[in-house]
């Protein structure tokens, strides 16, 4: 009976009435812990064990507590099984009792097979919340919206993974993660564990964007953290978009501009500054926001509840000073720094492998006869080839192929493809500018490109003039008054160029709109610029503006500032470099030069008088040239090894891709004359292999020898191919840590036989095995492993 008797008091289930005995002995323990008895209520009468009057008793109790013991009395009277359902109700709902799991673990409570067939429902406003945020989050990243608006692919059937590296804070490659769920876990990889957040960068298009929402996907579907109750997904662009003066409080914030929960916000927000382990932020696009806002430099708030301007509450989360311990996932374009007590993992998104191309091609192409003809063209063509390791560009190169796929279906001649990134977004305006034409089953559609556009030039020079207004001022979101304005009217939006804002923006109620994605505004305001009879010499080259000497971009640098928040009344940061890490200006210089190239001169002189057109091509020649003269001329010289070394910086890199873009020999010839040093060092400066081709176009116009160093960049063996017609003009090629396998070094030994000048290859940290590096004994005099 002793012994009996203590098990009763210890809470063993042995013997019984142990539930009942359970609730009486740990009465003061519930009464404590038990805050929502509206749960309880609602399940104990869902399943007959309380009747409408039970509940009235209950709810007659005057607090909260007399509330919790009038529970413990009835259910205690109405005996064994009721006792066990209220414990079940208490196990299962551990979000609503979340003070109560610890002793629900200590007691090993387990419900019999009756009790765990009845049903629970979960009416606690965290729970509700959480379903709510579910079932958005699943609604909004079920479907991708294509550029054309009017068609949308299940996400399912269309993301592809990509290439992800762990890098350090210097930009080193670390390994490469396996899976997404690799950039939640708290415990691996980490680069400092005072850090609180993920940051997530790459080229634009390389799929940031698709990522998160193939986050969010996962989340909602219940496949992502079980750890995870809470996920907001924010862009970035939205915070710079209030004006100076406004002010938030974080539950605003999270609930007003994000989801609302149904019941009891204030219930729901202190559960989320309790566990903020449970939730996951995704900020998407730091780089949208104005060049002016600095990480550090943002005023600390810890108040959750004290209003402050959104982006100090965006800077203060991502610190850890509000919701401390939450995950965060922040995307931006490579060039942008965050500073380091920030980090917790820092990840670079090459975009696709070969493996993942063929992957996404066979999601894009199910029959194998149009897959096999896709690849056999991107084989064909390594610049459409290397386009397609961004995702974005790839995608929209196998839509234009579909289309084109489907227009010559049963002909047997297909089309070329476009062989520059102007070509591709040519074609893309050309296919969607055709949609307005009336279809008819058995006429295809046999207007011109030139007739094309020469018809939409209205709505074309229309999105311009909105592109070119936000541009100028790096804002990607437009109001209802900023479109109507242009000229834009609703036929014009149903092309599908521009695309609602769904989350509530800056202005209110009021319709806001953005470009399907940040280089087609940068391809639209090339456009507006050349294609405008207005817009001179000078206003044409605005956007070269950056192209500058270093030294006196330094001491621009050194200005006086305002805080990270503020602008001047015309829109542009006082004192802001305006464009540090801001490649959109870089792609619509890129746009610039492609949309003057002589290939596009038969087009534009159906929409461009042809004295206006010669003028400003000739202003960008010259002015192309005369930048990269002056730009390696104000580059510091170090003479060393009988060398005159350059480091050379990303901006060189544009100037290339700008040159390569006009596809002009002439132009090419002209910038190879600017190229004064003996010694190109382009280290550490993101290079693609695709910049290969940019330098080979140049430099195989040089009349000296060169050395060039394109070490730590990730050129791989598409990039040594692609240098090899500039090899006899190079003595020395350093091509360190560049993913160089043995087929790349295959390739430069046979360039070697025809290059005898060249007296040096450094290709060492690639991947190259010892046994690989064995079959090229005969070159080992100048290849070094």
């Amino acid at each position: 009976m002793e012994k009996q008797g203590h098990r009763e008091m210890e809470g063993g289930p042995s013997e019984s009435h142990t539930h009942i005995r359970l609730l009486k002995v740990n009465r003061e323990l519930l009464v404590t812990h038990i805050r929502n008895i509206q749960c309880l209520l609602d399940n104990l009468l869902k399943n007959d064990y309380f009747s409408a009057e039970d509940v009235e008793i209950v709810c007659a109790c005057p607090t909260q507590p007399d509330k919790v013991r009038k529970i413990l009395d009835l259910v205690q009277s109405k005996g064994e099984e009721v006792s066990q359902f209220f414990l079940y109700v208490l196990q299962q709902l551990a979000d609503a009792y979340v003070d109560l799991r610890p002793w629900l673990l200590e007691i090993g409570f387990s419900p019999s097979q009756l009790i765990q067939s009845k049903t629970i429902v979960n009416t606690d406003p965290v729970g509700r919340y959480t379903q709510k945020l579910r079932h958005q989050l699943g609604c909004d990243s079920k479907f991708m919206l294509c550029y054309a608006q009017k068609e949308e692919l299940l996400l399912e059937e269309t993301y592809t993974d990509t290439i992800m590296e762990l890098v350090s804070f210097s930009n080193e490659i670390l390994g490469r993660l396996s899976s997404l769920a690799c950039l939640l876990d708290p415990s691996s990889d980490v680069l400092s564990e005072h850090g609180e957040t993920v940051f997530i960068f790459g080229d634009a298009g390389v799929g940031k964007s698709m990522l998160l929402q193939r986050l969010q996907s996962l989340w909602a579907s219940g496949h992502l953290g079980a750890e995870i109750k809470f996920f907001f997904h924010f862009r970035c662009r939205i915070f710079s978009c209030f004006k100076d003066s406004d002010t938030l409080s974080l539950q605003d914030l999270l609930f007003k501009h994000f989801c609302y929960p149904e019941q009891d916000p204030d219930e729901v927000f202190t559960f989320l500054l309790r566990f903020p382990q449970a939730v996951l932020f995704t900020f998407d696009g730091l780089d949208e926001l104005h060049s002016d806002f600095d990480l550090s430099r943002v005023p600390d708030t810890c108040c959750p509840w004290e209003p402050a301007h959104p982006l100090v509450l965006l800077a203060n989360l991502l610190s850890g000073r509000l919701l401390q311990g939450a995950r965060k996932l922040l995307t931006a374009r490579t060039g942008v720094e965050v500073p380091r007590q920030l980090l917790r993992k820092k990840v670079l998104l090459r975009g696709f492998s070969p493996s993942h191309l063929r992957a996404y091609a066979r999601k894009m192409f199910p029959e194998r006869a149009a897959q096999a003809h896709l690849l056999q063209q991107l084989e064909a063509n390594p610049n459409l080839c290397s386009l397609c390791a961004v995702p974005l560009f790839c995608w929209i190169i196998f839509r234009c192929f579909q289309h084109f796929h489907s227009a010559f279906e049963g002909s047997p001649q297909r089309p070329d493809c476009a062989v520059t990134l102007t070509d591709v977004f040519l074609l893309v305006t050309e296919v969607h500018l055709n949609r307005t034409q009336p279809h008819s089953l058995v006429q295809r559609n046999t207007r011109s490109t030139a007739e094309t556009f020469r018809a939409g030039l209205r709505t074309l020079l229309s999105l311009g003039r909105v592109a070119s207004g936000g541009m100028e001022q790096s804002l990607f979101v437009f109001c209802q008054d900023d479109v109507e304005a242009s000229g834009l009217g609703e036929a014009d939006l149903a092309l599908g160029f521009l695309r609602t804002v769904s989350a509530l923006g800056p202005y209110g109620e009021q319709q806001s709109y953005e470009f399907f994605h940040i280089t087609l505004q940068a391809f639209f305001t090339a456009f507006f610029l050349v294609v405008d009879d207005k817009v001179g010499t000078q206003e044409l080259l605005r956007f070269f503006r950056e192209w500058v000497p270093p030294r006196e971009a330094a001491t621009a640098s050194c200005l006086p500032s305002l805080l990270p928040f503020q602008r001047r009344r015309g829109g542009r940061p006082v004192g802001s470099d305006l464009f540090k890490n801001k490649d959109h200006f870089q792609f619509t210089n890129l746009f610039l030069c492609g949309l003057l190239s002589k290939a596009r001169q038969e087009l534009l002189w159906h929409l461009v008088p042809a004295t206006a057109l010669r003028r400003k091509r000739r202003a960008l020649w010259a002015h192309l040239c005369a930048s990269m003269r002056g730009y390696l001329k104000s580059l510091p010289r170090l003479h060393s090894g009988g060398f005159n070394q350059v480091q050379a910086m990303p901006t060189f890199l544009w100037m290339l891709r700008c040159i390569y873009e006009t596809q002009s020999q002439k132009v090419a010839r002209l910038a190879a004359r600017g190229v004064c040093a003996d010694y190109l060092k382009l280290t550490f400066c993101n290079a693609c292999s695709a910049d290969c081709s940019a330098l080979s176009f140049v430099l195989h116009h040089l009349h000296k020898r060169l050395a060039l160093d394109l070490d730590n960049n990730n050129l791989n063996d598409y990039g040594v191919r692609e240098l090899q017609p500039c090899l006899s003009h190079l003595v020395v090629l350093r091509l360190i840590q560049n993913q160089i396998t043995a087929k790349g070094t295959a390739q430069l030994a046979e360039a070697l036989q025809e290059n005898t000048g060249i007296a040096e290859i450094c290709l060492n940290g690639n991947l190259i095995k010892p046994e690989e590096a064995k079959a090229f004994e005969e070159e080992k005099r100048l290849i070094c492993f």
